[in-house]
């Protein structure tokens, strides 16, 4: 009776029968987790470690870009190469044979350049023996930066003939096409001009009340282009200071230059 009563009252007390099943319990996971195999370490997520790749490559690969190895090349070869004219002239200062040579050597070279044009101004029989083409009234015959050499020595001009001329009061001459050729009784010559890609003629831009052109007014007539070449020269009206820059940057040139 003592063994049904003490069953039947540990049926009914659930309590009791944790508290009696409790330390198999605890044997059995015990044997559990010696049995099982041990956790690996925690993975990171495979796109976010290939974002992490990626933007490592790309923070390396900033400092190798072409473009800005180019500028730093460039950069470097400038600095050098100021740094050289700075050397010499430091030392053509301290010499000052050389530096007397060097000046001499300076004004030869801007003599011959004076010398040379005179030269074809007493050949051409022109003010202006070299002129550039300035804006587009011309085109397609001369673009804008072309170079027009003149020959003013012919004394006759005709229709279509591309002429420089000069107006009163204008320091800029213009380069357009002979439109009309009026000749009086007494041999007197009178011309009209207009530019090819102009839809009037030129009296417009003649002095107000002139209608012609005198012979005296042509400064020459065009024989030879080189096309573009003058879009230096161009620049350098456009940007006065750049003018100077070239300039001096020739004359330093020259003047710390060795000979061979």
């Amino acid at each position: 009776y003592g063994t049904t009563q003490a069953s039947i009252q540990n049926e009914d007390n659930p309590v009791d029968r944790r508290l009696t099943s409790t330390p198999r319990f605890s044997r059995h996971l015990h044997s559990l987790h010696s049995q099982s195999p041990p956790l690996s370490p925690r993975l990171p997520h495979p796109f976010s470690s290939r974002r992490n790749n990626n933007l490592k490559k790309n923070h390396v690969n900033l400092s190798f870009i072409p473009g800005n190895a180019r500028t730093q090349k460039q950069s470097k070869m400038i600095k050098d190469m100021i740094d050289k004219q700075v050397i010499e002239l430091k030392k053509l200062w301290s010499n000052k044979r050389m530096l007397t040579f060097q000046l001499l050597n300076l004004a030869m070279i801007v003599f011959s350049a004076l010398m040379i044009w005179k030269g074809l101004m007493f050949v051409t029989k022109s003010e202006s023996p070299v002129v550039v083409v300035l804006s587009g009234s011309m085109e397609p015959a001369f673009q804008r930066g072309d170079i027009l050499f003149l020959n003013n020595s012919v004394e006759k001009v005709d229709v279509g003939d591309v002429v420089v001329f000069k107006i009163k009061d204008r320091d800029i001459p213009i380069v357009h096409r002979i439109l009309k050729v009026h000749q009086k009784p007494d041999g007197h010559v009178e011309l009209l001009t207009k530019g090819d890609n102009n839809r009037v003629d030129d009296r417009g831009l003649y002095a107000p009340g002139q209608l012609w052109l005198e012979r005296e007014d042509i400064l020459g007539k065009a024989v030879g282009t080189l096309r573009y070449v003058g879009m230096v020269t161009i620049a350098l009206n456009d940007y006065p200071v750049l003018k100077y820059v070239l300039v001096g940057m020739m004359g330093l040139f020259v003047l710390t230059s060795k000979e061979g």
